[in-house]
């Protein structure tokens, strides 16, 4: 397949185009269900006469339905998505940059999602589309999958869909620390739930705040009922997480600016389950907090990290270099960027 495409490609690339466009058009009205031409034009950064033409076109195929209120895709217009899709990142050339980051960081799997979900709500559903995916490909029987919070996380709770199953609802998802105090549908404890009712499965709650002074953190480190949830946690076979900027992350905290400082100065760009990052992949610096520790991430079965966004790469690429993912996904845009700085290792590697 992938050798016809390149013959496509060469003999007709006016084609390809078409077919990418039409593609970009249908996948996009599918991610929003419902929505209007102006809306979807501005999306795709098309003027509304070309995609009139274009819509005209794919209703004429029975592709979608045009109706007062927007547009939406049809049964045929979802079975050919999902017929196209396994030469889609072909088409879009992301296949051979999965393959290069995957050997390049030792993973079992990459997912580019195209565009930047930073800027484009499209490519945030879309990344939350294809971590769901992920996840439900490694769920088994009677897992605990230990779950962090933020935007990102959220978008794949929304997501994440499946009919109920006798060995689903033997699996529980559980947050992997305590909430930041930020929205409350980012927290962990909210993802966590929110997983789990979607695909019919149980969930333990942890009603902690992420960060903890030393006095609260020896009080309920003893608590019977902390204990007991904190055991299930650590117990996790699966661990779907976002990764964050590490300076964003100590304003999201509201750290003090003597911690903030010192965390600068230890070279930090990546934050993830509380820890702290350097661009060599260690940790130099690590938050009081009850939940995931760095030991139970090691010995963690199957991790998935999930993360997008061109600002997202450089600590993205830390956390790689950790080297305790299992499954990457990620969109365009930060691929793009940690391909520059591997290439970018490569060469300081080389002259070494």
């Amino acid at each position: 397949m992938r050798n016809l495409l390149e013959i496509q490609k060469q003999l007709l690339p006016d084609l390809m185009e078409t077919l990418k466009t039409r593609y970009s058009i249908l996948q996009r009205i599918m991610s929003f269900d419902m929505i209007g031409r102006r809306t979807l034009a501005a999306s795709l950064h098309m003027t509304e006469r070309v995609l009139r033409s274009e819509t005209d076109l794919l209703k004429s195929q029975g592709l979608i339905e045009i109706e007062s209120m927007g547009m939406r895709i049809s049964d045929s217009g979802k079975k050919l998505l999902e017929s196209l899709e396994p030469i889609a990142k072909d088409l879009f050339g992301l296949t051979d940059l999965e393959d290069k980051i995957r050997l390049a960081y030792g993973l079992r799997k990459v997912v580019i999602v195209p565009g930047d979900s930073e800027s484009s709500s499209f490519s945030k559903r879309e990344l939350g589309r294809a971590g769901a995916k992920a996840l439900l490909s490694v769920m088994g029987n009677e897992d605990i999958i230990a779950v962090t919070g933020g935007s990102t996380l959220a978008a794949v709770a929304e997501q994440l869909s499946q009919p109920v199953s006798a060995h689903v609802k033997r699996t529980w998802f559980v947050p992997a620390r305590g909430g930041l105090g930020e929205s409350v549908e980012f927290q962990a404890n909210t993802v966590a739930s929110t997983m789990a009712k979607s695909v019919g499965a149980q969930y333990r709650l942890l009603h902690l705040p992420d960060l903890l002074s030393e006095d609260a953190y020896q009080s309920l480190v003893q608590d019977i009922n902390i204990q007991e949830i904190v055991h299930i946690i650590r117990q996790s076979r699966i661990i779907v997480h976002g990764i964050g900027d590490a300076m964003v992350m100590t304003r999201r905290r509201k750290l003090d600016s003597t911690t903030v400082e010192a965390i600068r100065a230890d070279g930090a760009v990546a934050e993830s389950f509380g820890y702290y990052f350097n661009d060599e992949g260690a940790m130099v610096h690590k938050m009081m907090i009850l939940g995931l520790r760095l030991e139970d991430i090691m010995n963690t079965e199957i991790v998935i990290g999930i993360a997008g966004g061109k600002s997202k790469a450089r600590a993205i690429h830390a956390v790689l270099r950790f080297g305790q993912e299992d499954i990457l996904v990620t969109d365009e845009a930060a691929a793009l960027e940690i391909e520059r700085e591997m290439d970018e290792q490569t060469q300081t590697d080389t002259l070494k």
